[in-house]
């Protein structure tokens, strides 16, 4: 018997962002189908998996994974994040998350880790060192084309919303000093000299979203 692809949700405020694990998802549709990408309205389709980018939201210990968990459409919800501290595990688990997944698996890496949420497992999934050069060169972020990392682009992005450097620590459970020295790269990168002139920069290339999506989603199921 054929046995039926995983359905998934890409859960992310930013399309570039969605769509670039879309691509890394793709040639393995026979196995994992990308249902939907859940931008702005609450998700619509029954899925097996949600998959909720970690890249501008913040990490699981703020309350927007809650919001995840209480849709009924969503069989199984599981993270996609860099930041692999025990403490964000823990608070995963201890919510009801069914996966925390690394953002350097590679594509068959997660194809696997996501269908093994799906038929039930609790999964916890990061990627040897060997490894992490690998399989993710289709996935995207805004800036990546003009060379920022995805955790400078990811900084960018909640400074651009108006989040202060230990704002923006809480957010991605990170130290002040290491946002300090995302920053700096930042400024050389996109050639500006001070705050200011970074968040206008980033508000003129799409850095902040017209929306959060989850935001919307509790003003819809409340």
């Amino acid at each position: 018997m054929t046995r039926k692809p995983v359905t998934v949700a890409l859960v992310d405020d930013f399309e570039v962002v969605v769509r670039g694990v879309a691509a890394m998802l793709e040639p393995f549709e026979d196995r994992v189908r990308v249902v939907e990408l859940a931008l702005e309205e609450p998700i619509t389709h029954d899925v097996d998996v949600a998959l909720f980018d970690t890249f501008g939201q913040g990490e699981v210990h703020s309350d927007d994974i809650d919001t995840l968990l209480g849709s009924s459409h969503a069989s199984r919800v599981a993270v996609y994040t860099f930041n692999f501290a025990p403490e964000l595990i823990a608070t995963a688990k201890a919510r009801g998350v069914q996966g925390y997944l690394s953002k350097t698996l590679t594509a068959q890496d997660l194809v696997d880790a996501i269908e093994r949420i799906a038929a039930g497992e609790v999964v916890v999934a990061g990627a040897s060192q060997e490894r992490r050069s690998h399989g993710t060169s289709r996935r995207g972020w805004p800036g990546k084309e003009l060379g920022l990392t995805e955790r400078e682009a990811e900084v960018l992005t909640l400074a651009t919303q108006g989040l202060r450097n230990a704002e923006i620590a809480e957010r991605l459970f990170i130290s002040v000093n290491s946002v300090k020295t995302h920053v700096r790269h930042v400024y050389r990168k996109i050639d500006v000299h001070n705050r200011a002139q970074a968040v206008a920069w980033g508000i003129d290339h799409g850095f902040r979203p017209e929306h959060r999506a989850l935001d919307l989603w509790r003003t819809t199921q409340h």
